[in-house]
């Protein structure tokens, strides 16, 4: 029988070059495991631990994981009566928690730099028959971004990340197995810097230590890092990214805040991604997405199939900026989006408008992040774009000539899973396009009545995702109709606690 790569239609000589390469540097470099990760619904990651030598078989048998694993909510609970008769009748494949498959990518495999002999490879999980699992969140984007190639563009990304880092002062409650709970506490805390002095330079001081660890884990992990800066809150920091394909970015951020909280812990400090800690006087965090459409050589129609599993053209590292202009379109005004904007990109904003709520489960998919929208606080409160405007849920950067222009998505929370984020954008993008839709003018005053509004909590949004046709043909009825599962056992779990703040405490300060 063949091997499981070969079943999946993705090993091919470069794949087995890349496979002999790997086993010998994991050979070479004393590599003694290799954790095999892969993406959750949620944009966490999970995995196994192998032995040197099982990784190296891994890289084309695959190994073997709970299928249960890619149906939990965020409390660790499955969402899905897997044991029982009809079960799991609308997920083939995932009764009796039956195996799935993680195969790795031989070129994704990196030494960790805050444990020593260890080695980390990225993963999907894949039927044993060789099927991908169409659940998969990296297969999602994928799907999206092939769909964008046989438009003619790739999608080129910038990530801007808030987050909050404190200094642990106790873990005993945490570890105390008479305080065991599902989920557990988090540890003690104390903050790194006292917050509300924006980008003080006093400040990056006070936090040098923990800043300087998540400047080397990210530079020794491969990560694009430009900067990192303090933010107004309390104890909040922000991590800026030099600009790349979107797949490349949302693998990235996965790997950016597994490994910063992972080697924050182990110095003594609790990174957290949570939108909104649980602490009086925080402020919100948020992951603005920069975006711009890059043009390719429209392809063969028959070059790009929809169901490969890794289609062929979803990486685009160099490429013409297609939301740049020359020159302002004849007649307009600052307002109007062409006069910043190429006409695709100008439908590509109206696109985003246009889904704006449905899409808001996948950019903002807590119900801690709904808490963020509110006026005058950076963060947008309704379905408006603006010209270099931070109050606008879409912040149009650059004018005409300038090739740096791009969209700025502001709707989206550090806690997102990225390829779901983006996988959004595309999508609602796409439609735009293919409708030539055409946005409202700009806005001026992004907190003032009449404009219609963001979902005001994780339900609505998800209301407005199920009701949304573009994003249900896009990401799949199937999908949308998991993704809503599992968000909303997470909703009906958070209703029924007597401490709505200790849930929160629990599920999202702990473990995201």
């Amino acid at each position: 029988m063949t091997h499981l790569a070969r079943r999946c239609g993705v090993h091919d000589a470069a794949r087995e070059a890349a496979c002999l390469q790997t086993a010998q540097l994991i050979e070479a470099s004393g590599i003694q495991r290799v954790r095999l990760g892969w993406c959750d619904a949620h944009g966490m990651l999970r995995g196994k631990t192998l032995m040197a030598h099982a990784a190296i078989k891994a890289l084309r048998d695959g190994a073997g994981m709970v299928g249960t694993m890619m149906l939990k909510d965020t409390a660790d609970r499955t969402a899905w009566k897997v044991f029982e008769a009809g079960g799991t009748d609308d997920l083939p494949g995932f009764a009796g928690a039956a195996n799935l498959m993680l195969l790795p990518d031989p070129t994704s495999f990196t030494a960790l730099p805050w444990q020593a002999h260890t080695g980390w490879l990225r993963c999907q999980p894949w039927f044993a028959d060789g099927t991908p699992v169409p659940l998969d969140t990296r297969h999602v984007l994928q799907q999206a971004l092939a769909r964008l190639a046989q438009a003619g563009y790739g999608l080129k990304t910038g990530l801007e990340v808030e987050f909050h880092i404190y200094r642990i002062t106790d873990t005993a409650p945490q570890l105390n197995p008479e305080l065991a709970g599902w989920p557990g506490l988090p540890p003690t805390v104390e903050m790194i810097h006292p917050g509300y002095n924006l980008q003080a330079e006093a400040m990056i001081d006070m936090a040098d230590e923990p800043l300087g660890i998540v400047m080397r884990t990210a530079q020794a992990l491969g990560l694009p890092l430009q900067s990192l800066e303090i933010e107004l809150g309390p104890s909040q920091v922000e991590a800026v990214f030099d600009a790349t394909d979107a797949l490349t970015a949302a693998d990235q951020m996965v790997l950016f805040r597994n490994g910063v909280r992972q080697a924050l812990r182990r110095a003594g400090y609790h990174a957290t991604f949570m939108c909104r800690p649980p602490f009086p006087h925080i402020m919100s965090s948020g992951w603005h997405l920069h975006q711009s459409l890059v043009q390719l050589p429209l392809p063969h129609p028959s070059s790009v199939q929809l169901d490969l599993p890794h289609p062929s053209l979803v990486q685009v590292p160099n490429g013409n900026n297609a939301c740049v202009r020359d020159t302002p379109a004849p007649g307009t005004t600052p307002l109007d989006a062409q006069h910043a904007l190429s006409d695709a990109a100008s439908h590509w904003l109206a696109g985003l408008l246009a889904h704006a709520r449905g899409m808001s489960a996948l950019c903002t998919p807590t119900i801690n992040g709904f808490a963020r929208f509110r006026p005058n606080a950076l963060a947008p409160q309704s379905v408006i774009w603006g010209q270099d405007n931070r109050g606008a849920m879409l912040r149009v950067v650059g004018s005409a000539g300038d090739p740096a222009t791009r969209i700025e998505n502001r709707l989206g929370e550090p806690a997102a899973n990225p390829y779901l984020y983006m996988a959004s954008q595309i999508h609602a993008g796409l439609d735009g396009l293919a409708q030539r839709l055409q946005p409202p003018p700009a806005c001026e005053t992004p907190y003032a009545e009449g404009s219609e509004k963001i979902p005001t909590s994780l339900g609505e949004a998800l209301a407005a995702l199920q009701s949304d046709p573009g994003l249900i043909d896009g990401l799949g009825a199937d999908f949308v109709r998991y993704f809503c599962r599992i968000k909303q056992q997470e909703i009906d779990r958070h209703a029924q606690a007597e401490d709505k703040a200790d849930f929160e405490r629990r599920e999202y300060f702990s473990r995201i």
